[in-house]
């Protein structure tokens, strides 16, 4: 027989088929509000561009055109070789982040380690205090000689302390410390009982750091733009940064040209699609990676949300 608090329960969730569509109106709402922004910079990079530039932004354009995406494709193979480094620095940067980020937070969660004080403020201190821009930039170029290598855009951003201390609280919050003490009575070392009894019950927080780590990796432009010389080493984003400020200079200076057929070259430019594709083009394959995360997502980021 059921409880009257268990009754009670099941109770609130039978809603008024009014009520219930309403709900389910507003929930849909604002999923439409969110994705349609990127929907609309979809259309707009498939519009064609005198159309745009004269009816202005429309959701359904008077005459569709590609001529933005086989303009950026005109790179030749150089966006396939940016493609390629944006998905080797996020997969290999994100499994680093991972494993140091879960080995770090890990031991500050456990109460018995030695130095557990010392490693804690040595993290939080970083949040506070940075060396700045200079002092990283002769670390990563002259110190360890990682210029126009493709650690470079992998090894500064693999250590956090906002992931470690999220982890942390994660670890101390959700993982009793029976479970860790039964597998020491069965023999298990302390590196065996993260493997087999913490990791398996740890994926929400796993899963919220990796999340975030993809997603600093794919975005990242800025150590392209200080350590990265050679072509063959340019990430997507910085390749999407550098096709812009080479149209917004041949427009400015468009008026320096003398030949006729270069002024008509230049204004025959897309330069509004031209920007809505490269945000597609850059955007467009990350996307995917959120169904691989959604399951343990919003669990790992409100439990990890409360710092100690």
């Amino acid at each position: 027989m059921d409880s009257p608090s268990k009754g009670k329960l099941r109770d609130i969730h039978r809603l008024p088929a009014a009520w219930n569509g309403l709900l389910h109106l507003i929930a849909g709402g604002f999923a439409f509000v969110c994705v349609f922004p990127f929907v609309f910079v979809v259309i707009l990079s498939f519009t064609e561009e005198n159309s745009l530039l004269v009816n202005g932004y429309r959701i359904f354009p008077e005459e569709w055109s590609l001529f933005a995406y086989s303009y950026i494709f005109r790179t030749g193979d150089q966006l396939l070789k940016s493609y390629g480094v944006t998905v080797f620095v996020t997969i290999v940067g994100t499994a680093l982040t991972v494993l140091l980020t879960t080995l770090y937070a890990y031991s500050l969660s456990r109460k018995n380690f030695k130095f557990r004080g010392f490693f804690a403020f040595f993290a939080f201190f970083t949040m506070l205090f940075g060396g700045g821009l200079v002092p990283s930039y002769i670390v990563v170029a002259q110190l360890l000689e990682l210029k126009d290598t493709v650690w470079a855009l992998i090894l500064p951003m693999t250590m956090s302390a906002f992931n470690i201390l999220v982890l942390r609280t994660f670890f101390l919050t959700m993982i009793p410390d029976a479970i860790i003490e039964s597998g020491k009575i069965d023999g298990a070392s302390e590196f065996r009982a993260l493997l087999s009894l913490v990791l398996p019950i740890s994926l929400p927080g796993i899963a919220t750091i990796a999340l975030f780590s993809t997603l600093a990796y794919w975005n990242d432009w800025f150590n392209a733009l200080l350590y990265i010389d050679s072509n063959k080493l340019v990430p997507l984003q910085a390749l999407m940064m550098r096709l812009y400020n080479t149209m917004q200079f041949l427009i400015q200076n468009s008026t320096l040209l003398n030949s006729g057929q270069s002024r008509e070259l230049i204004r025959s430019l897309p330069q509004e699609t031209a920007r809505m594709a490269m945000v597609v083009l850059a955007t467009g394959p990350i996307v995917f990676a959120y169904p691989f995360f959604q399951r343990y997502f919003v669990q790992g980021l409100t439990i990890g949300s409360i710092k100690e």
